[in-house]
């Protein structure tokens, strides 16, 4: 299993509307990321900085392989009021590296 960890910046007060959106998440994005190969896909918010920590396992690359999937602008498109956004309208986003396992 692989895990990927990233961070990713929400505008402010963005927080209650972004939980909203993600807990009616698209059933079609759901079996998109299963489709890939995540099996768990985690995403933490830090209240002092205002970032989103997610984590994933996976037998795959992951979401990271899917900028060009229909399903996944989409959904960007969706989230890009809410997030600070690179010109594509995809996340703004720093990969993490890890260092510990216990």
């Amino acid at each position: 299993m692989k895990q990927i960890a990233f961070k990713m910046y929400l505008k402010s007060n963005a927080l209650g509307e972004y939980k909203k959106r993600h807990d009616k998440i698209w059933p079609e994005l759901k079996a998109l990321l299963k489709e890939v190969g995540i099996a768990e896909y985690f995403i933490f918010h830090d209240p002092e900085t205002n970032c989103l920590f997610a984590f994933q396992q996976t037998q795959g690359e992951g979401s990271q392989g899917l900028s060009e999937n229909p399903i996944v602008q989409k959904w960007w498109s969706y989230m890009g009021d809410l997030m600070e956004t690179n010109t594509d309208l995809s996340p703004r986003q720093t990969d993490l590296n890890k260092i510990f396992t216990l």
